[in-house]
């Protein structure tokens, strides 16, 4: 029974190292924000949304229409994020951000990890002065490959953490 508990402890020892250790594992240098400090980091759970459409082949085929999330920080709906990207504080504060970088998911079924510039802001709180939006640690929310009807919606759920950041 003690060797089970040692097993036991080694073992949970051992968990919580691998996650400290990918914690710090670096971002890929193409969403990197050299220089930036982070102002707020949230989990969101939403869709992505697609939209039936007839690509450059004139094949019908799933194309990205939007994204639709609640962002939360500790276990609280603190925001929310959609098409724009446009991400919303509860504090009113609010950017719009334009993809600057990406790199892929972990599996092929994950979206891509972003590095998203500021845009635009607007509102008064937390996200003010956000220069920069990270996505990462994203699973699931692909969707690819032919469709039936022209002007369907299928929604795909994933997940992401999103790091706002501001220039230091």
């Amino acid at each position: 029974m003690k060797q089970a508990k040692h097993a036991a402890l080694a073992l949970l020892l051992l968990s919580g190292f691998s996650v400290s250790t990918k914690a710090q594992t670096p971002l890929p240098d193409a969403i990197a924000a050299p220089g930036e400090t982070v102002v707020l980091s949230v989990h969101a759970e939403g869709a992505q949304v697609y939209e039936c459409k007839a690509g450059a082949d004139g094949k019908l085929a799933w194309a990205f229409r939007e994204p639709i999330a609640t962002l939360f920080a500790d276990g609280k709906t603190i925001g929310r994020h959609y098409a724009g990207p446009n991400w919303e504080h509860i504090d009113g504060s609010a950017v719009v951000g334009k993809v600057s970088g990406n790199a892929p998911g972990a599996t092929a079924d994950d979206i891509a990890w972003l590095k998203l510039q500021v845009v635009s802001s607007r509102g008064s709180g937390v996200l003010t002065g956000v220069t920069t939006v990270q996505r990462i640690n994203t699973k699931g929310g692909k969707l690819e490959g032919a469709c039936d009807k022209a002007g369907a919606f299928k929604s795909a759920p994933y997940s992401a953490e999103y790091v706002f950041l501001k220039k230091s």
